[in-house]
């Protein structure tokens, strides 16, 4: 081959690398999105298989309707309440208020967890005099800390905003403290040889790194202050989900307990969506296969 056709050829060559690799990325991108199809459209299979085989089961008396009862009384239990409100007041009335006791609860137990575990993890003098009573504190049941609650708060929200807190601080304090134990310690270092004081080093190296630990945590943690604030209306309440539970179980009404328990995985959902959400603004600079 001469050497004026190896320029060419190079140059050729050069060219059709963008293109190659443009190919590659829409092949992967249509790849993805058929994947993505695919399993939403089997996670919607797998739910109207399920449904039609409860269904089915249930009008065939093969498991007993009145105390399982079928998706179609739920749906009509869930529409009821829609349009003409509950015993209690209008459905959204009760969401509501379900919904502000498990908010509160959640901001008050992550503020608490993350605060306290990142003091925890940074200070070992403070980790090692509170370590053994917070373990005490951990090995309780929680969801029996919802009665005395009650008896000190009453029936209003604050006994459900406790119970809901104590649920949520555990984990939410717990991944902030390793978070903060699992700083680069280089990172600690280079910053203190640029002169950074420790409250420097805490909030713009510590906190940072110890962000993607707390919003794992915080992805479990509104499900466990929606716990607490439901155990603490089926205990007691004025008004709640938790206290359509408590009343549809009394009346031995099977779908007024499995509409309130769809009404609140909505819920869930929909909390899950927006940590979601969040979380995917806050590390954008995060490779997209590597979800915490």
């Amino acid at each position: 081959m001469s050497p004026d056709v190896m320029p060419e050829a190079q140059v050729a060559l050069t060219m059709t690398e963008p293109a190659d690799k443009t190919n590659r990325a829409q092949t992967r991108a249509q790849a993805a999105r058929r994947r993505k199809a695919l399993v939403a459209a089997v996670r919607v299979l797998l739910l109207v298989a399920v449904l039609g085989l409860w269904e089915g089961l249930s009008r065939a008396k093969v498991i007993d309707p009145f105390n399982f009862s079928m998706p179609s009384k739920i749906w009509d239990q869930i529409w009821t309440w829609v349009m003409h409100g509950t015993a209690l007041g209008s459905l959204g009335e009760q969401i509501w208020y379900t919904l502000y006791e498990a908010l509160l609860g959640w901001v008050l137990g992550v503020a608490g967890g993350v605060l306290l575990g990142i003091a925890l993890g940074r200070i070992r003098l403070l980790a090692e005099v509170l370590g053994p009573y917070i373990k005490v504190l951990n090995s309780i049941p929680r969801i029996v800390l919802a009665p005395i609650f009650l008896i000190w708060f009453g029936l209003g929200p604050s006994s459900k905003v406790a119970s809901a807190v104590v649920l949520v601080f555990f984990p939410v304090f717990f991944n902030a403290f390793q978070g903060a134990r699992e700083v680069d310690r280089n990172l600690v270092a280079n910053a203190r040889i640029l002169g950074a004081s420790d409250r420097r080093v805490t909030l713009q190296v510590v906190i940072p790194s110890a962000t993607s630990w707390i919003f794992t945590s915080l992805h479990v943690s509104f499900g466990f202050a929606l716990i607490g604030a439901i155990v603490g209306e089926y205990i007691g309440a004025t008004k709640g989900i938790g206290l359509l539970v408590s009343q549809s179980q009394n009346t031995f009404n099977a779908a007024g307990v499995y509409a309130a328990m769809v009404i609140l995985a909505v819920v869930a959902l929909a909390a899950e969506g927006l940590l979601t959400v969040a979380e995917r603004r806050i590390f954008r600079w995060k490779p997209a296969g590597s979800d915490s």
